[in-house]
Formats: structure tokens, C-alpha cells, sequence
């Protein structure tokens, strides 16, 4: 019985619209090694999650264990990124999973996908935009600047002052800021040359290695009493269940390393270089990840980073690093490295949004080729040929977020959406397995059905775990979504268009 659905675009159909050749002589140049992919790969998962995300689910979900909740997530990563690896030997363009959904499950579930990934790429630019926000809140005030606290937090959220007095939030100035900035930036068209991105990229993997390195010897081993906290009878709340739920909020902090699999046309041996890519990169940052959450949790105790949303955990655990005065108070053994980190971690949070805003207007792009989404989507600029009208769409858009909403809503929302792209991408292989097995792949997942359907499992466990109001959420993003299909997209859809035309 076969499984496949109507409007399907062929691998072929999707290598002539990108001009992609099967043979390597008319593609792209391979280039890339193992170790290019692995540097690709780290680079691109060490972001805002690490820093920010963090400390929240250690605080309100998991408490030291944390640390376990990195490896549910990566295993996750792991099987989903295999996935990944097998449909980028295939179709290796612009797009991602919304392509790859096209090209196995059809229009309607690639629309899904499609809007689903809004959540990924522009709500996690907010969330970014949010975390770099309150970093740069914390670095002003080491000079005594101070931003007015209304202007720095969502209406949701508030802080208590020195005086006592309780200060609610208006809106994320400095949120909406670094978004217009990336936002123009991304209009112009320019781009980071290969040494600046390399610069940050050291950047970042510089701060987790000083962190975790001058923050052992200040490790209190009494802040992992108790490691996994009891469970205050709330689901989510400390306990296995904090834990697992800690992994889903955590997840976010992976986010990126799909990047690895979008190499797969440029790489020297696909078959044998896309798994180290992929896989030793999630390793070595998994392994990275939980040394940081090991020490965060160990200096400072998780119970710290409890309080208002604004909060960066970060610099909360770097102030625990030194030796208690006379006074009681905690007096820093490294002055003058929580401004040095803060710099590194404003200036790779920067290029993340960037990142972030990019990848999602070439998902809405190529929708937008496909007749799903208005023309002006894949408009170009006749000067800086750039989709500058999507450009400044979501610019709006995710400054909306950024400004507004606080940044755990953003952050389980970012989540949940890439953990259910996860999940079609890992379906998406097992039906294209049955439909079309003998398809040339460069690469291809071992022990399938095995992988995709542990890669489902693990997506769908953490997804469950996640708060309902994020379920609901993401239930009225979809119904939204449905309403611009049935009412748009279905009347305006080239494949279809074609297929009328065709008699179909």
C-alpha cells in the first residue's frame, strides 16, 4: 500500500528549480572535510541558548541535573541530525525541511513545516535579541549606566528595586534595537567576511572554555545537594520530570547544528564526513555544555538563578567566583572577566540573530517561489538583490516579540517548533525510504527504520514534557497557519497551478 501523498515535487524537479546537477562536476565545489564540518558545526550550535537558557531550567526545573537533561537533548540532536544528513546528500538547498517535507510528504505538510519553522528562526532571533538585551543591561551598569528598567523588560515582567519599590516592564528597548540593526544590515546585503565569522566563532568557544576553566576551583560541592531536587508535585518541577523538561527547554541550546547537514553538497565524502560533522560536533558541544552547566550549578547555587526575567545567568555565576569578605558579601576573583565575556557573548549573539533572520526569509523565499506565500516575499531589491520586503516584515514582526513577550514564552515556543520539524524530517526519511529506496544517497542513515523512529520518540517525549500553555500556543500558531493555506495558499500554489493546467 503506498504512503504517498498528492503534490509531491521529484528530487529531480527540485535539482532543476536550484540548478543542482547529480553528477559533482557541475555542482558545487567539495571542499569541506571532516574537520571543516565539525568547526561548522560548533560554531553554529553555541549560541544564546548556553548562556541564558540555562541557568533558567536549572532554576525553575531541574536544578544540577541539568547537565542530564544535555545529554537527553543531544541523543535527540543526534538521531534527528542523521535524518538531516540523508536528505542533504539528496536536496542540498535553500529551504531545509520545509524542501525536504516537500519532497515527501507533500504541499500540505511542507506548509506546516514551513510556518512551523517560523517559530525557529523568528521567534529564536527574539529570544536571542532578548538574552543579548539583558547582557548589555549588565554590562552598562558595570560603568553606571543604567537603561530605565521599564524600557528593558516585556509589560509581563517586573523587578524589585534597591528602595523596595516594584518596577514593571513597558517594553525591550534594547531588543528591538539589535533586530532593526541586523534587520538593515541583512537589507544592505552585507555580509561577514570569513575572518570576522571566524573571530566570533572563537569567540564563543573562548567563553565557555575561560568559564569553565577559572570556575572549577570556585565549585561548592555543597550546590549539588540535592542533584536531582524533589519534585514539588507539579510535572516539570524538579525531579525526572523537571529533567526532561529541562531537556525540551534546554533543546534550544542545540539549535544550529543542522547547519552541518546543509554542507552536504560541498563536502569532499559526503558518506563518511557528514556523520563526524554532525555527530563529533554534538559531541564535543555536549560535552562543553555539561561541563558549563556543571560548574554554573556549582558555584552559584541553582536556587540563584531564580528571580525577574532579567536575569544573565552567566554573570549571576562569574559574580559567585571569589571569596566571601568580612561583610558577608561575595568579592570577585576575576574582575574584569565578566566584562570581557560579556563583549564575546554581545558580539556571537549579534551574528546569531543575523543568522536567524537570514534563515528565515530564505525558508519564506522559497515558499514563496512555490506560490504558497504573496510575491513579495521573493521580492529582490533592485539594488542590494536582497528580499528586502520580507526583510522588514519580520523585522516588525520579531521586534514585536522581542519587545513584548518575556523570553521564556519565546524560548519553549522556539522548542517546541524545532522539535516538530525534527519529527517530519525523521518521518520524512522513512517514507521516502519506502517510496523511493533506490534514490542515488551520498549519505544514508544507518538502521533505518531504527534512527528515524528513535529520533521521533525522543523529539515527541520532550515536546510532551513542554508546558501546556506552549502546546497551546503552538495549536493557535498552526490554526493560524491552516487559515492562510486553505484561504491562500491552496488558490495560488504553482505545483497545483500546473497540475490544472496539465488536466490533472
Amino acid at each position: 500500500m503506498s504512503i504517498k501523498p498528492k503534490f509531491v515535487k521529484s528530487i529531480d524537479e527540485l535539482h532543476e528549480e536550484h540548478g543542482l546537477h547529480t553528477d559533482t562536476e557541475h555542482g558545487l565545489k567539495r571542499t569541506l572535510g571532516a574537520p571543516s564540518l565539525v568547526a561548522l558545526g560548533i560554531g553554529a550550535i553555541i549560541g544564546a541558548g548556553l548562556f541564558s537558557i540555562t541557568g533558567t531550567a536549572a532554576a525553575h526545573n531541574a536544578g544540577p541535573a541539568v547537565t542530564i537533561s544535555f545529554v537527553i537533548a543531544a541523543l535527540a540532536c543526534g538521531f534527528a541530525g542523521l535524518c538531516y544528513a540523508e536528505f542533504a546528500s539528496m536536496i542540498p538547498v535553500a529551504g531545509s525541511a520545509y524542501t525536504y517535507s516537500y519532497a515527501t510528504m507533500g504541499e500540505f505538510m511542507a506548509w506546516i513545516i514551513g510556518w512551523d519553522l517560523v517559530l525557529e528562526y523568528a521567534l529564536g532571533a527574539a529570544t536571542v535579541s532578548i538574552s543579548w538585551s539583558r547582557y548589555l543591561v549588565k554590562f552598562l551598569g558595570y560603568y553606571d549606566l543604567h537603561l530605565p528598567p521599564e524600557l528593558t523588560m516585556s509589560p509581563f515582567s517586573s523587578v524589585t528595586m534597591a528602595d523596595g519599590a516594584v518596577v514593571s516592564g513597558i517594553m525591550n528597548l534594547p531588543a528591538v534595537f539589535i533586530i532593526i540593526m541586523m534587520s538593515l544590515l541583512l537589507i544592505k546585503g552585507t555580509k561577514e567576511s570569513a575572518t570576522v565569522n571566524t573571530v566570533i566563532v572563537a569567540l564563543k568557544i573562548a567563553v565557555v572554555l575561560i568559564f569553565i576553566g577559572l570556575g572549577w576551583g570556585y565549585i561548592n560541592s555543597a550546590n549539588y545537594t540535592p542533584y536531582i531536587p524533589d519534585n514539588t508535585g507539579d510535572f516539570g518541577s524538579y525531579g525526572w520530570s523537571g529533567i526532561v523538561r529541562a531537556a525540551g527547554i534546554i533543546f534550544f541550546a542545540y539549535i544550529g547544528f543542522d547547519a552541518v547537514s546543509t554542507a552536504a553538497q560541498e563536502a569532499k565524502n559526503p558518506k563518511r564526513d557528514m556523520p563526524i560533522g554532525i555527530l563529533v560536533s554534538l559531541a564535543i558541544c555536549t560535552v562543553l555544555y555539561i561541563l558549563f552547566a556543571h560548574v554554573m550549578t556549582g558555584v552559584a547555587n541553582f536556587t540563584s538563578f531564580q528571580g525577574v526575567d532579567g536575569i544573565a545567568p552567566v554573570a549571576v555565576a562569574i559574580d559567585h567566583m571569589g571569596s566571601v569578605g568580612a561583610n558577608g558579601v561575595i568579592i570577585p576573583a576575576y574582575p574584569w572577566l565578566n566584562k570581557a565575556i560579556i563583549i564575546a557573548i554581545l558580539a556571537g549573539y549579534s551574528s546569531v540573530i543575523m543568522v536567524m533572520l537570514m534563515g528565515q526569509t530564505r525558508v519564506f523565499f522559497s515558499m514563496s517561489k512555490d506560490g504558497l506565500l504573496p510575491k513579495m516575499f521573493s521580492d529582490v531589491h533592485p539594488k542590494f538583490q536582497t528580499p528586502w520586503k520580507s526583510n522588514l516584515l519580520f523585522m516588525g514582526f520579531v521586534s514585536a516579540f522581542a519587545a513584548f513577550v518575556p523570553s521564556s514564552i519565546v524560548g519553549e515556543l522556539t522548542s517546541i517548533g524545532t522539535l516538530l520539524a525534527f519529527v517530519l524530517v525523521c518521518l520524512g526519511v522513512i517514507i521516502l525510504r519506502k517510496e523511493q529506496p533506490n534514490l542515488p544517497r551520498a549519505f544514508k542513515t544507518p538502521f533505518v527504520p531504527l534512527i528515524p523512529i528513535l529520533g521521533i520518540i525522543c523529539c515527541l517525549a520532550m515536546m510532551v514534557a513542554l508546558p501546556l500553555d506552549t502546546w497551546k500556543r503552538l495549536l493557535i500558531w498552526l490554526a493560524l497557519g491552516f487559515a492562510i493555506y486553505f484561504g491562500y495558499s491552496i488558490k495560488h500554489s504553482k505545483m497545483r497551478l500546473k497540475e490544472k493546467q496539465n488536466g490533472k
